[in-house]
């Protein structure tokens, strides 16, 4: 899993799902949770295989399905048969309000609701299970070793999208592309005036610890600088500080840590020199959030250009 978070619904009556708002309520939650919801919905067996197999085939398989189990054309038997033959072992979620569940033990993470075993509408169970299990995947998501790998991952896209918009304006606004060109060699040329004589005077003090413990930014801090340039340029509302904040601080915070247990609580944590820093659920939707947030701001920029 991303930050993006995929779902894949078949019912036959999907339709009904979405007029009365449903879908959307799903939506709301993984926003509220720190991810991009991107919920795709079927009708009938044709359509659910074919977004099914697009996405495998594009290395973004979904990471929840939600399946009536009762359908003109496929019953949740074959639902099960096929999407395991395709080595899809995403999270599953029949629902039906009638039948039974009649399967083998050999399948596994699925679920099973019969809403007439509830009080409420069928509609509202069924959302209220998706939730529940919604929840479960991300927990298992924000374990901090694999949120570590998110960010590592998300902001690396951030980096690459900053330089392809540096690329394209140097190029496209040869106008004004000097002072982007001259922005960052002027900080290039302070930063390595001030590494050389910070390096120069720890020499002279035998200081060789202070080197071990001063982690050096290089691509993401100059980027962050051109952009910040052509930001001014264009003249929109500038995020640059924020984005050092929320973005280059944190990533160079967690790769640069070890991780910890704390032998009374047994909770794990990563520590680096700043001391340790809390992995628990709100600051996973924050870091989340912010990447969105950031995200929406790259291409708001970039369409400028």
């Amino acid at each position: 899993m991303k930050i993006n978070y995929k779902i894949l619904w078949i019912d036959d009556k999907i339709s009904v799902f979405v007029k009365d708002k449903h879908v959307e309520r799903i939506r709301e939650h993984l926003d509220v949770k720190g991810f991009d919801p991107d919920i795709q919905i079927a009708s009938n067996a044709l359509d659910f295989f074919e977004k099914l197999d697009a996405s495998k085939n594009l290395g973004a398989p979904f990471d929840f399905i939600l399946t009536d189990y009762n359908m003109p054309d496929m019953n949740g038997n074959l639902v099960i048969d096929e999407v395991r033959k395709r080595d899809v072992f995403t999270e599953i979620l029949f629902y039906t309000a009638d039948s039974e569940w009649k399967t083998g033990d050999e399948w596994d993470r699925i679920s099973f609701l019969q809403t007439r075993r509830y009080s409420g509408g069928h509609h509202d169970n069924v959302i209220d299970k998706a939730i529940n299990i919604i929840d479960l995947t991300i927990k298992k998501f924000e374990h901090i070793v694999t949120m570590r790998g998110m960010i590592m991952h998300e902001v690396s896209f951030l980096d690459a999208q900053m330089l392809d918009i540096i690329t394209k304006y140097i190029e496209a606004k040869s106008d004004d592309a000097q002072t982007v060109k001259n922005r960052v060699l002027d900080d290039l040329i302070s930063h390595h005036k001030e590494k050389l004589e910070k390096s120069e005077e720890l020499k002279k003090k035998n200081r060789f610890d202070k080197i071990l413990s001063d982690p050096v930014l290089f691509s993401a801090s100059q980027r962050a600088s051109a952009i910040d340039e052509i930001i001014t340029i264009v003249g929109c509302e500038n995020f640059i500080t924020d984005f050092k904040n929320e973005i280059i601080k944190v990533r160079n915070e967690f790769a640069h840590a070890m991780l910890e247990i704390d032998p009374k609580t047994w909770r794990e944590y990563f520590k680096n020199k700043s001391g340790g820093t809390d992995f628990n659920e709100e600051k996973c939707v924050e870091i989340r959030g912010n990447i969105l947030k950031h995200k929406a701001n790259l291409d708001d920029l970039e369409g400028r250009i």
